[in-house]
């Protein structure tokens, strides 16, 4: 069977669990607790040395990253499919994923980072501090959590956040509106998947409509998608009323801050 290394309010995990829904794949979970620091035990690091979640157990086959995850169900179990089988569109849903993984992946990293995980990381010693920035392991990840600690909302980072985010919604508006309903050769796919719950992070932190108030293509496109059971099972309903209270609440301190760094953006764009 298959075994799914996870944590619930993770929005990587969420890719993989979705892609398992969509298929109807039964899977075995173990629940990587990420805030104590399960990731770093040395029997999941056996699995995934770069000590993060989600990791897929496919008999010998230990697969990380949740985009390479989604791939390898797709190619492992094709039936229902959830990309195009011209290269053309199998390519266009990459780019999708590549989108997701280059800029939208650091920027909710940041967005989280500043609304909530910032605020517990001040009430640790800075020697937990420092063995927590070690055990990243990328140093570019590492850099990122030190200036979002550091410098808060006045981190450059936050500017390139806003920007990802800028230019995936306006490729994403641009792509639907010829009236398809998803994103590829109209058909749901892993573009859709892979974007999901990093738009879902938004909008729990109630920022999303600082991005697609005025794009109603985009907003029908995330009305639909959260229709799919797929989302409502595996992002959705798996999080708790504490969970969204703390995300609504967090993101409403950084919101206004959040607008204006876009709109700075728009106007340097």
């Amino acid at each position: 069977m298959l075994e799914l290394y996870h944590f619930q309010n993770s929005v990587c995990s969420q890719k993989a669990r979705m892609t398992l829904f969509e298929k109807d794949l039964e899977w075995q979970s173990h629940e990587v607790n990420l805030f104590a620091s399960e990731q770093y035990d040395p029997k999941y690091l056996a699995l995934n040395p770069k000590g993060y979640v989600p990791t897929l157990v496919d008999g010998d086959t230990a697969v990380w990253e949740s985009t390479l995850i989604c791939e390898y169900l797709e190619d492992r179990f094709p039936s229902p499919p959830l990309m195009p089988k011209e290269p053309t569109g199998r390519v266009q849903t990459r780019i999708w994923s590549k989108t997701v993984d280059d800029g939208l992946f650091p920027g909710v990293t940041v967005f989280s980072f500043a609304a909530m995980f910032r605020d517990r990381m001040k009430q640790q010693t800075p020697e937990e501090r420092e063995r927590r920035y070690r055990n990243i392991g990328d140093p570019e990840r590492r850099d990122r959590y030190k200036s979002m600690y550091e410098e808060g909302l006045d981190s450059p980072f936050v500017f390139r956040a806003v920007g990802a985010y800028e230019l995936a919604f306006k490729v994403m508006d641009e792509t639907l509106a010829s009236g398809s309903d998803w994103l590829v050769d109209d058909m749901f796919s892993l573009a859709e998947i892979n974007l999901a719950p990093f738009v879902a992070r938004l909008e729990y932190l109630k920022l999303l409509d600082i991005w697609i108030a005025e794009r109603p293509a985009v907003a029908a496109w995330w009305g639909r998608l959260k229709e799919r059971p797929s989302y409502r099972f595996e992002v959705a309903e798996p999080l708790t009323t504490g969970e969204k209270k703390e995300m609504r609440l967090a993101g409403t301190k950084i919101r206004s801050r959040i607008a204006k760094v876009h709109a700075e953006y728009v106007a340097w764009a």
